[in-house]
Order: structure tokens, then C-alpha cells, then sequence
């Protein structure tokens, strides 16, 4: 078992970057979180050590179609025992290294997850 802190750069916010990082954790049976963090995607995940090398790799290699992935860096960080996988809010701290993305048309199922907060993260019909 081991806990990586993650950090993703490049064209990663309002592509659905945390709902993609939240079904592979989910896949691969990993605990921990995702967030939004000044410029970047901030994840910290936990688990046995071939699923998060794999959570690593997949990350680069096949991420949402909209995002570009410049950097994937990742540290150890101390267990914390999560079984969980959770999308957290973004942290309110002010970057000059945001990328904006043009504006996307909204899916009915994203329309449809901004207004009930019961529904998953992952109802995208488009899967970004």
C-alpha cells in the first residue's frame, strides 16, 4: 500500500478532468480525492502500488479527449487509510497559469448533474 499526491498540468480544468480521474480511481479500486488547485488538478490517491503505477500512466496516456497533458508529477505522501474516492471543491487560490478552454455545449446529463447534487460525477453522456 502507498499514497501518491498527483499534480497534473496543462489544458486540465472545465474539460472533465475530475470526473475522469474519479472513474479510473474508482476503477482501479483506489481511495482518496480530486481537486481543482491553482492552474492544475490536485489528486491524492492511495492504494496497492501496481494499480496507482497504472493510475499514473493512464493518466497520461489517455486522458479526456478536450485536455492536454503537459505534466504528471507525483510524490509519496503518508497513508491515510481512504477506501473512497471523492471529488473535492477546488482550492480558492489565484493562479496566472490557468488555461481557459473555449466554451463547450452542455450535455444533458451535465445540465442535469449542476442542478442535482444526488447525481454521480461521472453521468456525462459524452464522457469527456
Amino acid at each position: 500500500m502507498e499514497r501518491r499526491a498527483v499534480v497534473i498540468r496543462g489544458t486540465v480544468q472545465g474539460v472533465g478532468f475530475r470526473p475522469f480521474i474519479y472513474r479510473l480511481a474508482s476503477e482501479l479500486r483506489l481511495g482518496g480525492f480530486v481537486r481543482n488547485q491553482s492552474g492544475c488538478v490536485h489528486v491524492e490517491v492511495e492504494g496497492d502500488l501496481s494499480q496507482l503505477d497504472r493510475f499514473v500512466a493512464e493518466i497520461a496516456a489517455h486522458p479526456p479527449r478536450l485536455a492536454h497533458v503537459e505534466d504528471v508529477t507525483w510524490e509519496l505522501r503518508p497513508l491515510k487509510g481512504d477506501r473512497d474516492f471523492r471529488v473535492d471543491e477546488s482550492l480558492p487560490e489565484v493562479s496566472r497559469n490557468i488555461r481557459i478552454t473555449p466554451d463547450l455545449a452542455t450535455c444533458n446529463s451535465c445540465r442535469a448533474e449542476l442542478f442535482d447534487p444526488g447525481l454521480p460525477a461521472d453521468s456525462c453522456s459524452r464522457r469527456v
